[in-house]
């Protein structure tokens, strides 16, 4: 009897080290953890009652499975893109997603959903969205049952090398100040005041995101929000970019600069890079052709001027060759366009990322 209780505790304790190595490899790989909004959201939304979704087609028709997955592309995005940059197995699932535990959760995670803003009632209109500080509620959550996992000290660590992107700042003009004439915000703040408030907002998401260990954070700034097909086509000027939205980006995307460069002083390190999707979005925006596309200004799914109004749905008018689009739908870039943005976050000089890019954060990481 004491012979065979040896044999089970034997089995037991080589059970346990096969299952903590094939843990380990995970565990040291840098993790990936994604904030934000629409052009970042993985799949969260399909898991709630809210009208930001992209889950039906012809949503996901250049994916691997040909299949909507939430993601607001013709196939992969941003996150995906930077996931088999930095040579990850798969990218984060989203943090709702019911596959999302075991082994999974060492990857990261994708906490983003579609309509959200840095402020909590941009987005009211699609009701049931995870708002920042719920995404931010939600990181907590994750560490906890990371800890549960792989031990506390060891989740500290995870964190603290991982890479994080967050992507949020357009809805709160697009979807908030200038939803409709006259919306509460554009009648309680002037537009440079407006932007000013939202810089402070934002500093104190970026705060809690550090105390909760984020240590090397990519912030996109906005796109040239006045030159996406749904403003060409609701606010374009002499067929031209939105002014007005225009003026909001050039005012905004300084002050998030200038403002991450303040976080970092204070804090004596570089946690916060910026990257300035305003330029690497205009480049494609100024010469398609120069990037392979024979369009900046029409949608290839949508419908109405410039396919720019309403969904991407069943019945929109689909151009059959994606890869000539710079925009997928009337808000969102194109797989392909999204593949040159983060080849700029990749490698681009400081006109693209400040104060450095993401092969230099890499490189300087690995040697520490």
């Amino acid at each position: 009897m004491a012979t065979l209780t040896h044999f089970n505790i034997s089995w037991m304790i080589l059970g346990l080290v096969l299952a903590l190595g094939a843990v380990a490899p995970l565990a040291e790989a840098r993790a990936f953890f994604v904030f934000g909004d629409s052009l970042v959201d993985s799949g969260n939304n399909n898991y709630l009652a809210t009208t930001a979704r992209a889950d039906s087609p012809p949503y996901g028709i250049d994916y691997p499975t040909r299949r909507p997955t939430g993601r607001f592309s013709n196939g992969l995005n941003i996150p995906d893109i930077i996931s088999a940059q930095i040579r990850q197995p798969q990218p984060p699932l989203p943090y709702l997603s019911p596959e999302l535990n075991g082994q999974r959760l060492l990857i990261g995670a994708n906490f983003a959903s579609a309509g959200i803003g840095i402020l909590n009632d941009t987005g009211i209109q699609f009701l049931n969205i995870i708002r920042m500080f719920r995404q931010l509620d939600y990181f907590e959550e994750y560490q906890r049952r990371v800890s549960a996992l792989i031990g506390a000290q060891q989740t500290r660590q995870l964190v603290n090398q991982a890479l994080v992107l967050i992507t949020v700042g357009g809805n709160d003009f697009v979807n908030n100040y200038y939803l409709v004439p006259f919306s509460a915000r554009s009648r309680q703040f002037q537009l440079p005041d407006y932007v000013k408030y939202l810089i402070s907002e934002y500093r104190k998401l970026l705060v809690r995101l550090y105390k909760l260990g984020a240590r090397r954070v990519l912030v996109t700034g906005t796109g040239p929000m006045g030159c996406v097909p749904a403003e060409l086509a609701m606010r374009g000027t002499n067929g031209g970019c939105s002014a007005e939205l225009q003026r909001a980006a050039s005012l905004y995307n300084p002050q998030l600069v200038q403002m991450l460069r303040e976080v970092n002083k204070k804090i004596g390190k570089t946690v916060f890079i910026g990257a300035n999707t305003q330029q690497m979005h205009m480049d494609f925006v100024s010469s398609p052709q120069a990037y392979g596309f024979t369009t900046s200004k029409v949608a290839c799914c949508g419908q109405g001027p410039n396919n720019g109004l309403g969904l991407c749905t069943r019945l929109s008018n689909l151009c059959s060759n994606r890869d000539q689009y710079a925009f997928w739908d009337p808000f969102h870039p194109s797989e392909k366009a999204n593949r040159i943005i983060v080849q700029q976050i990749m490698t681009g000089s400081t006109k693209y990322m400040n104060p450095m890019n993401l092969s230099s954060i890499i490189t300087l990481d690995s040697m520490a």
